[in-house]
């Protein structure tokens, strides 16, 4: 699924990441690393948001192809967004620019809550409220993809338990493959995982 030659990053001349050569194939698969090692960075490059050297191939397409951007989802660890917008408003242009399925937004923001304060202007919103944001963008439109960065931190324990239905039932029903990075350990019996990456030394390599 993710073929990755060659790759390397760095801000100001400081070398975050260097992959000679990564092959990753359809599943579920957890990125540990302590932080600062440049899980965000391989996630964000993923996405398409951040310039890289090198190549890096999603079944077949750069990370920076239109199409590849609807097939890959990417949720941040801590999403920052405009105080004066509210979550409704943001996820409506982001189910609209994904080709979202009718009904899924509304399915997605009731499973974790976010129905219940989403007409609220984004300033009146807790951490753990902005994270189920960040989550619901993660799984809007028919993505092959989805990437979740600590997805566990800041939310409450039901929402943590629709989580892993969320991605069981994406994997399973849907196909989609999951890269996740949590510095807590994941429930064996709520996610089969297929591999455990290692992010450390400035590279990645399968532990």
């Amino acid at each position: 699924m993710l073929e990755v030659n060659q790759y390397e990053k760095k801000y100001a001349n400081h070398l975050i990441l260097a992959i000679d050569h990564l092959e990753i194939d359809k599943g579920i698969h957890w990125f540990v690393g302590k932080n600062g090692s440049g899980k965000s960075t391989f996630f964000k490059s993923i996405a398409g948001i951040v310039p890289f050297s090198g190549q890096m191939s999603l079944n077949g397409l750069s990370p920076h192809n239109k199409k590849c951007k609807l097939l890959t989802n990417y949720s941040e660890a801590e999403a920052q967004y405009p105080d004066f917008i509210t979550a409704k408003d943001i996820l409506k242009f982001i189910a609209y620019a994904k080709k979202a399925e009718k009904g899924q937004l509304d399915l997605l923001v009731s499973k974790l809550g976010v129905n219940l304060y989403w007409e609220n202007s984004i300033a009146t919103y807790s951490s753990g409220m902005l994270k189920k944001v960040s989550l619901v963008s993660g799984f809007l439109g028919k993505p092959s993809l989805i990437v979740l960065d600590e997805p566990f931190i800041l939310i409450d324990a039901p929402s943590i338990e629709n989580l892993y239905a969320l991605i069981n039932e994406y994997h399973k029903e849907r196909d989609v493959s999951f890269f996740l990075s949590s510095h807590q350990d994941l429930i064996p019996d709520k996610l089969q995982i297929n591999n455990i990456l290692l992010v450390d030394n400035q590279t990645i390599v399968f532990k």
